[in-house]
């Protein structure tokens, strides 16, 4: 008797806590992580982004850089400019977009303007576009790039590290947020040239384990540009112990 009871008060719950949502999506309707508006219903079904800004998302295509994973304008070459001329410390990485005037406005809000669920549409993108991909290289964990604990402090929290745990759920992945700490309070990479970027850079991560149990792992972030965030992240890894390191970015550049 008493196991039913328990049964049908879970029920009653799961019922309640549906009615909720409804109601709270209703009257305070989810915003599209493109333009910020409230995101419409079609067919009874609220949309995850507005009809209007799907068509300004530019999704990266083929032929890619099979280093980086830039578009390239060349079916003939393999690696972009920049790979062709620089060698990475990553394995391999992939991103989603291109660095658009309309994402840069959704990563500016997802960043700056508390605009944390946009966190579960950017992990639904990149699983949709690169997931195949990301199962192939068969990784142990993701890890995100971490924020410098003053940023953090005065953000409130790291951008990478939502979606890295949005990212982890849909694939089945632990998302590691303590394994790399940032150490230095680095100067905006936009900022800088490429030399400048890396010399940024220098000392900037730890790893918190002298001997990382992980083999293969995936490191996330947001915007993927000259590498070298990635490459630093990497070394660090590397001298842990990890074997190969992978990444993926929301958005990144086009190659030549």
């Amino acid at each position: 008797m008493n196991e039913k009871k328990c049964k049908l008060t879970d029920r009653l719950y799961g019922y309640m806590k549906k009615a909720v949502q409804i109601a709270k999506d209703a009257f305070f309707p989810p915003a599209c992580p493109v333009c910020g508006q409230a995101l419409p219903y079609i067919q009874g079904v609220r949309c995850q982004v507005c009809e209007q800004c799907k068509s300004t998302l530019s999704y990266i295509k083929d032929p890619r850089c099979l280093k980086c994973g830039k578009e390239i304008s060349k079916a003939d070459i393999e690696y972009c400019y920049d790979c062709s001329k620089r060698k990475h410390l990553y394995k391999q990485g992939t991103a989603v977009y291109s660095y658009t005037d309309a994402l840069q406005k959704s990563i500016y809000r997802f960043k700056y303007q508390n605009k944390r669920e946009y966190a579960a549409f950017y992990a639904k993108e990149i699983e949709k576009n690169c997931g195949a991909l990301i199962r192939r290289w068969n990784v142990d964990a993701i890890i995100p790039v971490p924020l410098h604990s003053s940023k953090y402090r005065r953000r409130g929290y790291n951008q990478s590290a939502l979606i890295a745990k949005e990212l982890g759920a849909l694939l089945n992945l632990k998302a590691d947020e303590k394994l790399l700490v940032r150490s230095k309070k680095t100067i905006p990479m936009k900022e800088l040239n490429n030399r400048q970027r890396i010399k940024n850079l220098e000392n900037a991560f730890i790893c918190t384990c002298d001997s990382v149990k992980y083999k293969k792992v995936i490191i996330v972030d947001d915007i993927y540009t000259t590498g070298a965030t990635i490459d630093a992240c990497t070394d660090v890894l590397l001298k842990a112990g990890v074997c190969e390191v992978f990444y993926v970015c929301l958005c990144i550049g086009k190659g030549f």
